[in-house]
């Protein structure tokens, strides 16, 4: 046994073999290394527009930070459950949506088992599957989003999960009700099917399915929200899922205490409230993406068309290039190397101002 290998030889396979997962720049680092003022960040697929005023009210409201949170969140799942007509002992409460992600590789994989999602998606699929020793199996994607037939071809006796993201990060593309709902009711049922809604709320078509209406079909499938995006309310970190009381029961097993704190769970609460918040912000998505889109027109710049609130705009061999030339104006975006499409940065949709200066920027270098 290696000295130098230690303490990683002694880390089960999984975990050794992780690469941590890369979040956005954040300003302060960018303005820190790179002495740049007035940076702008679009490269987490936050809300530029932030959290409704009930919710920095509830947080002013809020000054027993010496107490524990309710280990069970029982107000907010009971705002949860009257406000999307569910149960509420079908809600796993979680920090942030990715937690709920994580306790669901860590309740249903072990070694030996299999998990199935698309190639171009979320990075955290990989990470949670890994991590709780299970094999990542990657289907090819059609047009940047996921390949239903090739994702059922590759169930197997081996299969325990299979995820999905509609819509789907990095690339913004989605399923249809029917497209997925086929799909669902080819799935064996001892497979657990979990429907990544993060983005739920800025997806404004005709054909797209709100899957909890289907949980009282399919005892093998969950959905997991958050309210980091719309909701503005990412640094709180308070993410959920919604599945049968059955499976809920599991993940409640796992999951840790006092995971989401009284402050998250009390502006979690407020922003419920505030349905005309949201709405503010989905139109307000929905002006920037046409002019992000228009944009790119007007450059002859290819993009992947997008439900969310970023598009993946395509730069082929000078994304890195620009990527880096962006930073060095103070405009933060994502490179999408680690999602294999290396020619790609992925644009998350600001303010007037923010895209503007992006805009300018862009225009500078190219």
């Amino acid at each position: 046994m290696s000295a130098d290998r230690f303490p990683y030889d002694r880390a089960v396979p999984g975990v050794d073999g992780l690469q941590p997962y890369q979040p956005g720049k954040p300003i302060e680092e960018l303005e820190r290394e790179l002495g740049v003022h007035n940076a702008i960040k679009l490269a987490s697929n936050e809300n530029p527009w932030g959290c409704s005023p009930l919710v920095l009210a509830a947080i002013r409201e809020n000054t027993d930070i010496g107490l524990y949170p309710d280990a069970n969140g029982f107000a907010l799942k009971q705002q949860l459950a009257q406000y999307l007509d569910v149960s509420p002992d079908q809600i796993t409460l979680g920090n942030g949506s990715n937690d709920v992600l994580d306790l669901l590789a860590r309740v249903f994989v072990g070694p030996g088992d299999e998990v199935i999602f698309s190639e171009y998606a979320f990075l955290v699929y990989a990470l949670v599957t890994k991590a709780a020793g299970g094999a990542a199996v990657v289907t090819p994607a059609r047009d940047w989003g996921h390949q239903l037939d090739a994702m059922l071809a590759a169930i197997n006796a081996n299969t325990k999960l299979v995820f999905i993201a509609n819509p789907n990060n990095p690339t913004g593309t989605y399923l249809s009700t029917a497209d997925l709902r086929q799909f669902i009711e080819r799935v064996p049922d001892n497979v657990i099917i979990v429907i990544d809604e993060a983005y739920f709320e800025y997806v404004d078509a005709d054909d797209y399915p709100n899957c909890l209406h289907w949980l009282q079909h399919y005892r093998n499938l969950a959905v997991t929200r958050t309210f980091s995006k719309i909701y503005g309310l990412a640094s709180l970190r308070v993410g959920y899922s919604v599945a049968s009381a059955q499976i809920t029961d599991l993940l409640n097993r796992v999951r840790q205490p006092f995971n989401v704190s009284t402050m998250g769970q009390m502006a979690a609460g407020a922003a419920l409230q505030d349905q005309d918040h949201v709405e503010r912000c989905t139109r307000a998505n929905e002006v920037q993406m046409t002019r992000l889109t228009d944009y790119c027109a007007q450059k002859n710049l290819r993009y992947i068309p997008s439900v969310g609130n970023f598009v993946a705009v395509e730069f082929a061999q000078q994304a890195e290039t620009i990527h880096q030339s962006l930073l060095q104006k103070g405009v933060i975006v994502r490179p999408l190397g680690n999602y294999a499409m290396p020619g790609h940065l992925r644009v998350t949709l600001g303010r007037d101002n923010e895209m503007d200066a992006f805009f300018s920027a862009l225009d500078t270098i190219l």
